[in-house]
């Protein structure tokens, strides 16, 4: 998330609000689904107890949305904070510094072919207007853009979606017994994955089918980890 969120400073996107408010909901719907599969897959071998399954991924899906929603909170704050120190330590070169903050007004636009009395119009229009100027430095010099959405937003999109997807493995288990729930949510959750990688890949970029695959593909992982796990601990409890 913190990664995602030093990408999101440097390359803006059209349509920002709506696309960031998708990407924090797949986001959370995917690590929830992913690591409580593992989880509930796990507590399930090791037990054939369904009120002890049901505890256990409940228990894990709450802690994972308040997980996922306080790093997306933390993640997006910490953005927002380094722009505006970025814009505080543009606003002081521009200050204390005019002379050098023109030439590197002068050099950006240099750079995209303006030459002589052009290039000097240019800059005086944008150093004469000191809003402007700074927004130009912020964005052709440092590549960074304001945040477009809340701390506050991002955390609830992000909390909500990861216990959306966590109850999607959980469900099973509440209409069947051990045995078959185990199975019906693991095909369940691949299947679903598949079509969410999909789904992104059609709304970004990428190949959709590769994207499913790889996506169902975590999911599997995660549920063999979480299996592998609760039949040895399993083994190891009854022996």
């Amino acid at each position: 998330m913190v990664r995602e969120a030093a990408i999101r400073l440097r390359h803006p996107e059209k349509h920002k609000n709506g696309g960031t408010r998708l990407r924090d909901f797949i986001l959370g719907w995917q690590d929830g689904l992913v690591n409580v599969l593992g989880v509930t897959l796990g507590v399930a071998t090791a037990t054939a107890d369904v009120g002890i399954v049901l505890i256990a991924a409940l228990a894990a899906t709450f802690a994972e949305s308040i997980s996922m929603a306080a790093v997306a909170y933390t993640s997006f704050k910490a953005e927002a904070d380094f722009y505006k120190s970025e814009v505080e330590r543009e606003k002081r070169e521009m200050r204390e510094m005019p002379g050098e903050e023109r030439d590197e007004i002068r050099v950006i636009y240099h750079k995209l072919g303006f030459r002589g009395a052009m290039l000097s119009k240019i800059v005086k229009h944008i150093t004469s207007n000191k809003k402007r100027w700074l927004n130009v430095m912020m964005e052709q010099e440092l590549k960074m853009f304001p945040p477009q959405v809340s701390p506050v937003e991002s955390a609830v999109v992000v909390g909500i979606s990861a216990i959306v997807g966590s109850l999607i493995p959980v469900v099973p288990f509440l209409f069947q017994g051990i045995s078959q729930a185990i199975l019906t949510s693991l095909v369940i959750s691949t299947i679903v994955l598949f079509f969410v990688g999909v789904y992104k890949a059609k709304t970004t970029i990428g190949n959709p089918v590769r994207s499913g695959i790889e996506m169902a593909i975590i999911g599997m992982v995660a549920a063999l980890a979480g299996y592998a796990i609760g039949a040895l601990l399993g083994a190891t409890i009854i022996g």
